[in-house]
């Protein structure tokens, strides 16, 4: 859901030492700053710190962004703090891709459509003419790269190039069925999300909740993180998980693992596009709400 318009994240991350939270909390007090959440992490293993702040301006007076930034640097300086600080108004630009599944995009449209997901969608990409239509009748411009092993390299640079054209924050792999190159994957570090079925790695391949259910799994799930050049073993940032038994036929672990997958999807969106996500060492710091 949108924010109010007069909101902001600050987010900073450094090593841990004495006084990280003072120098946040003292600064925005000084400025009037009324902190609404604030969570933080000191990971006592790496010896970093991590700090979340959102808060309000004073409404008295116009909120000065460049000057909060300008008095907020040295304070930062101090602890070689690395900060960023974002309205929460601004809607990020979302890229999805999608192959033939329509369920992720379906339902991240949906959520864009009401307003739940705060981000603008510039176009849709997909290797599959399939979902043209559904694209048309959110009035979103829809690119059909078709690709295969000889033309992988155009096809992805096509693909970054709409990317580039239309200034993604952020790129979502809705079910997009290809896996993506070391180069597409290192240009997108950081700002792609991919969802997959946590079945995995033992129900590789095409038909995993078949599968599954040859097994007799008792779980199924679903995993949102980051991309990477290892195959849906990226940073995670947040998983789903539901309780099923031996009377759940394919059918139904199938529509109960795509519920799931939506809804992760969604949760790792949010989490991103509110700063909510701190990638550090190759994993992720995740401040949820």
């Amino acid at each position: 859901m949108a924010k109010p318009k007069d909101t902001y994240y600050l987010t900073a991350h450094c090593a841990g030492s004495l006084g990280t939270v003072d120098v946040v909390t003292r600064y925005l007090c000084e400025q009037g700053c009324y902190v609404v959440e604030m969570q933080t992490f000191d990971d006592v293993l790496s010896g970093h710190f991590f700090i979340r702040v959102e808060f309000r301006p004073p409404r008295t007076t116009p909120f000065d962004e460049a000057g909060f930034r300008q008095g907020w640097q040295p304070r930062a300086a101090q602890f070689a703090m690395q900060w960023e600080l974002v309205a929460a108004e601004v809607r990020p630009n979302v890229v999805i891709m999608v192959s033939r599944l329509d369920h992720c995009l379906n339902d991240l449209l949906y959520r864009y459509r009401t307003g739940q997901l705060a981000i603008e969608i510039p176009a849709i990409i997909s290797n599959h003419p399939d979902l043209q239509r559904l694209a048309d009748w959110h009035h979103i411009p829809f690119y059909h790269l078709p690709v295969s092993d000889e033309n992988r390299a155009e096809q992805e640079e096509q693909v970054l190039g709409i990317i580039k054209e239309c200034e993604a924050d952020l790129v979502v792999l809705a079910r997009y069925m290809q896996v993506l190159s070391p180069e597409l994957c290192a240009a997108l570090t950081g700002k792609a999300i991919n969802i997959h079925h946590s079945l995995l790695p033992g129900f590789r391949g095409e038909r995993p909740y078949h599968q599954a259910y040859d097994k007799g799994v008792k779980l199924v799930g679903a995993t949102a993180h980051y991309i990477n050049n290892d195959l849906d073993e990226g940073p995670i940032i947040t998983q789903g998980v539901e309780v099923v038994d031996h009377s759940h036929y394919p059918e139904q672990l199938t529509a109960r693992g795509r519920d799931i997958e939506c809804i992760t999807l969604a949760r790792a969106v949010q989490y991103h596009i509110e700063r909510r996500v701190f990638l550090h060492n190759g994993k992720t710091v995740v401040f949820t709400n």
